[in-house]
C-alpha cells in the first residue's frame, strides 16, 4: 500500500500542472480521501470538495444514482461508481475531473463482496461510455486498513488516468 500522504502530493504537483480542479464522490472511504487532499497547503486551487455518500438512500438523492441500481446491482458495483462519478460531476459545474469509489470493507460483506472496492473517473464532458473504471480486491483484512488501502488505490488511479488526460 502506498503512502497516502505521498500520492496526495503527487496529485496536487498533477493538478497544478493540468490546470484543472477534480471533486469526488466517496462511499467506503468515507471522506478520507479529501482528507488526505486538503491537508496539502494550497489544495483549494484544484480541489472542489468531496460528498461521502455512505448510505444507498444519500447516493440517490444526492448524486442521482438509480435506485433501480443500487438495488439490481447494489452499492457495491461498476455502475454505481460510474453513476456517482458521473453525479458528483453534474453537480460540480466548476469540476473538471471526477472521482468516484464505492465498496465493502467488512465485517459482515456477503462474501463475494466483502473486501471489493469499485474506482471510477471521469471529465466532465464524458458520457458513461466514457468512464474509466476499476474493480480492486483488497488485501489488507481490518476495516481501518481497508479505507486507507481503497484511498491509496483511488489515488493511484486517479494519477493513471491524468497521465492520459
Amino acid at each position: 500500500m502506498k503512502n497516502l500522504k505521498s500520492l496526495a502530493k503527487q496529485v496536487a504537483v498533477q493538478m497544478r500542472e493540468l490546470r484543472v480542479r477534480l471533486v469526488c464522490a466517496e462511499s467506503c472511504t468515507g471522506g478520507l480521501v479529501a482528507a488526505t487532499i486538503t491537508s496539502i497547503p494550497g489544495a483549494s486551487e484544484w480541489f472542489c470538495g468531496s460528498a461521502v455518500t455512505y448510505r444507498d438512500e444519500t447516493k440517490a438523492q444526492w448524486l442521482g444514482v438509480n435506485r433501480g441500481s443500487l438495488e439490481n446491482q447494489t452499492a457495491v458495483s461498476q455502475e454505481v461508481a460510474q453513476e456517482m462519478v458521473l453525479g458528483v460531476l453534474r453537480r460540480t459545474p466548476e469540476a473538471d475531473i471526477g472521482l468516484s469509489i464505492t465498496g465493502h470493507l467488512g465485517p459482515g460483506a456477503p462474501t463475494q463482496l466483502d473486501g471489493i472496492v469499485f474506482l471510477a473517473f471521469s471529465t466532465a464532458n464524458a458520457i458513461s461510455s466514457k468512464v474509466a473504471t476499476r474493480r480492486i480486491s483488497l488485501t489488507s483484512t481490518t476495516r481501518h486498513t481497508r479505507q486507507r488501502e481503497s484511498a491509496s488505490f483511488l489515488l493511484g488511479f486517479l494519477l493513471e488516468q491524468l497521465e492520459n488526460y
